[in-house]
Order: C-alpha cells, then sequence, then structure tokens
C-alpha cells in the first residue's frame, strides 16, 4: 500500500507539474502578444502620424499645383505684356538677330533698362561697337543689377548673364572687350528697354542724370538763360496753382516748319530738345491738298516731308533751332537724304514770319561764310505754305519703333552747338 501510494503519488505530482507548466505556457504566450499589441495611445499617435502625412502630402500637391498654376498664369502676363521676340530672347534664352535689332547700333546718351521689371541694367556711356551686330557694353550700371553663370549649351562653354531682379535671359559676357574691363557684356535688344536722357526724369530715373553732366549743363544753362531774361517766371508767381500753367505755356508758342529729309528721324531729332513743346509730321510745298503719303511717293505732288514744331523761344530761340536743322542732316545735297532719294526728301526752311525770314538768311549767310560744307548750301527758304498731317501711324514712328530707319545720327540732340 504505502508503495503503490507512494507510487501513485508521485504520478499525481507529475501531472500537477504538467499542468503548472502548460499553464505558464499560456502565460507568456499572453504576455508575449499582449507586449507586442500596441497601447491605445501609441496606436492613436501612430494613425495621427500617417493623416499627418498624408494631409503633408496633399498640401504639397496643392502647393506644387497653386505654383504651376502661378508660373502659367505669369507666362501668360509676359506673353500679353511683351513682343514675341522679347519673350523669346527673356523667357526662353532666344538670341536675336545680329544687325537686325533696335538697339546695336544706337549712340544717343542714356540707359537701358530689364525690358520685364523696368531696373536698370546698362549705360550708354559703357556702350562701345564691337562689331558684332548686338548691344555691347564693357560693364552694368551695378555689380548687383546682373547674374553670371555658367552655359554648356549647343556644345559651348559660355557665362550666360541674366537680369538679377526678373531672372531674364540677357546674352552672354566675353573677356574680350576694351579697357578699363576687358568684357563685352553682348546683350540681346529685345531683354531691353531704352530710356533717352531727355526723358530719365519723367520716367523716375531721374538719379542717373549724373552719368550724362554735359546734357544736365546745357539744359541747365538754357534755363539759367532763359530765366535772367524774365521770360521764365520760376516761382510760377503767375501761376498761383503751382501746376504750371498751359495758359503761360501757350502765350510763349512759337511755330517752325522744316524739310530735312524722312520726317522719322527729323521728328525723333527735334522731340528730344529741351524747349520744343510738340512735334508732328506731314507734308508742306505741295500743291494737292490733303495729299497721303503714296501720293507724295509718287514725286509728283511738290510736297516735301517735313515737321512742325511748337516751341517755347523762352527756353529755345529760332536760331538755335536752325542751327540743329542744319546740323541734323547735309543741306548741301539736293533732292535726297540718307537713303533716300527725290523732291520730297529736299531740304526747305518753311518760314513763318518775316523775323524767321530774316534769321534763317543770316544762318544760312554764315554757314556759307564759314565754309563749313565742301559744296554749296541747297536748301530752300519759302514762305508758309499750307501745312498737312501725315497718317497717325507715321506720327511719332520711331517711338512706336525703336530699331526702325532712321537717317540721323540722333546722340547730336543732347550735345551742346557748337
Amino acid at each position: 500500500m504505502l508503495r503503490m501510494g507512494g507510487f501513485s503519488l508521485r504520478r499525481g505530482a507529475v501531472s500537477s507539474i504538467r499542468a503548472l507548466m502548460l499553464c505558464m505556457v499560456v502565460a507568456i504566450a499572453v504576455l508575449g502578444l499582449v507586449a507586442c499589441a500596441p497601447s491605445s495611445k501609441s496606436s492613436q499617435v501612430a494613425q495621427d502620424k500617417e493623416g499627418e502625412d498624408v494631409n503633408i502630402s496633399k498640401k504639397l500637391s496643392e502647393l506644387q499645383a497653386q505654383s504651376n498654376t502661378s508660373k502659367d498664369a505669369s507666362k501668360d502676363d509676359l506673353k500679353q505684356k511683351l513682343s514675341p521676340e522679347a519673350y523669346h530672347v527673356t523667357q526662353e534664352c532666344g538670341t536675336e538677330p545680329a544687325f537686325n535689332n533696335a538697339y546695336w547700333n544706337n549712340h544717343e546718351p542714356g540707359i537701358y533698362v530689364d525690358v520685364v521689371s523696368g531696373k536698370p541694367l546698362f549705360s550708354s556711356t559703357d556702350k562701345f561697337d564691337s562689331g558684332s551686330g548686338w548691344p555691347s557694353f564693357t560693364k552694368p550700371l551695378s555689380n548687383d543689377a546682373v547674374v553670371e553663370k555658367e552655359d554648356s549649351s549647343f556644345g559651348m562653354r559660355r557665362i550666360e548673364v541674366r537680369s538679377a531682379d526678373a531672372d531674364s535671359h540677357l546674352g552672354h559676357v566675353f573677356p574680350d572687350g576694351p579697357d578699363p574691363t576687358g568684357l563685352r557684356y553682348c546683350i540681346n535688344s529685345a531683354a531691353l528697354r531704352f530710356i533717352p536722357v531727355q526723358d530719365l526724369e519723367k520716367e523716375g530715373y531721374g538719379e542717373y542724370l549724373k552719368l550724362f553732366p554735359e546734357y544736365v549743363a546745357q539744359r541747365d544753362g538754357q534755363t539759367k538763360k532763359a530765366s535772367q531774361s524774365g521770360q521764365i517766371d520760376p516761382h510760377n508767381q503767375n501761376d498761383p496753382s503751382g501746376q504750371g500753367g498751359e495758359k503761360d505755356a501757350t502765350a510763349h508758342r512759337e511755330v517752325a516748319v522744316f524739310a530735312a529729309g524722312c520726317f522719322w528721324g527729323t521728328e525723333e531729332y527735334f522731340r528730344r530738345l529741351p524747349g520744343v513743346i510738340s512735334t508732328t509730321v506731314g507734308y508742306c510745298g505741295g500743291t494737292l491738298a490733303n495729299p497721303t503719303y503714296e501720293q507724295v511717293c509718287t514725286d509728283t505732288t511738290g510736297h516735301a516731308e517735313s515737321l512742325k514744331i511748337e516751341f517755347d523761344p523762352a527756353v529755345i530761340s529760332y536760331k538755335d533751332l536752325l542751327r540743329h536743322f542744319f546740323r541734323m542732316h547735309d543741306p548741301t545735297q539736293l533732292n535726297r537724304q540718307g537713303n533716300d532719294f527725290g523732291t520730297q526728301y529736299r531740304s526747305v526752311i518753311f518760314y513763318q514770319s518775316e523775323e524767321q525770314r530774316k534769321i534763317a538768311q543770316d544762318v544760312i549767310a554764315s554757314l556759307t561764310a564759314s565754309k563749313r560744307y565742301k559744296k554749296p548750301i541747297v536748301t530752300e527758304l519759302l514762305p508758309a505754305m499750307p501745312f498737312y498731317p501725315a497718317e497717325d501711324y507715321h506720327q511719332d514712328y520711331l517711338q512706336k519703333h525703336p530699331g526702325g530707319y532712321c537717317h540721323v545720327n540722333l546722340s547730336l540732340a543732347s550735345k551742346p552747338l557748337e
């Protein structure tokens, strides 16, 4: 019994141990599952993080879409603002044709600004004739006006020049320029807009007048002379409003009519002179009333391409207008100026009064006596005749088309008379 009982006791102990071990295994498994499973807070954090990632991704996509839309809108705006050539050059890194662009042969004083942003980029004081067919400068107006970057397009290694403000493509810079920099900034005309020296203040670039002391001295000298003669009211005493007074300006207006070849260049020259109030191109000296440009071009109407000038004699005298007239064209050429032939391109002074006739005779006699010209002066001196304004598309032609044909050296307009 004892043995049997002992045996039975060992079997019961074994069974108990087995049961205990089984319980332990189950408990470990359960604890493992609990340990591996995230808590409710961890789960929420993970879900929140996943949600944030989705939201961030969505927001980035939306911002990218907005950016693309903004860029597309900006491009559309620029296409409306710029000419097709200017857009191609500045936005697509294009290149305009050499010798067939607005400013490659422009010699007049002024500054060149970014056609997109209006930021000043270059000055005529740093411009030179490189023979390349594009405007060339030794340096920009300021170091921060442009940025330079390496350009390896077309299998070449060049340095591209872009405007810093608008990131517009301008051209390239080469190390083959003249002193003092030895650099040649070769720039597309289509990427620029030219501001003549006489328009700098009007267009908001008055600070750059300091680059052109000769023009400033001439302008200030004429104003001072007129003021001392009592013909200008410097303090607007006759104009309480202080606005300049159109009535007062009208009282001092006089008219001059000249013919000096193609009226496009003639008008552009005279409109740049201080004291010139308005200019109108037209036809004068012929027999046909209200002629058209096509009729005048037949060389049968007797008309000359002419310019009517309204000027303030308190600022510029009729004599000085005549001196400019003889300087800006060749008065020894008969029925011709520049590339234009025909009686419509003859040189004529249409005097408006006996006083103007006498002044014109004196100027012609003085020039003849000076032997300034190798050939005799053939300018006609005629009394006032009906003046017929030309078609609208001829008015201010070179303002509308800066690269248009011009037989005149316009840079002379800003230089003092000799």
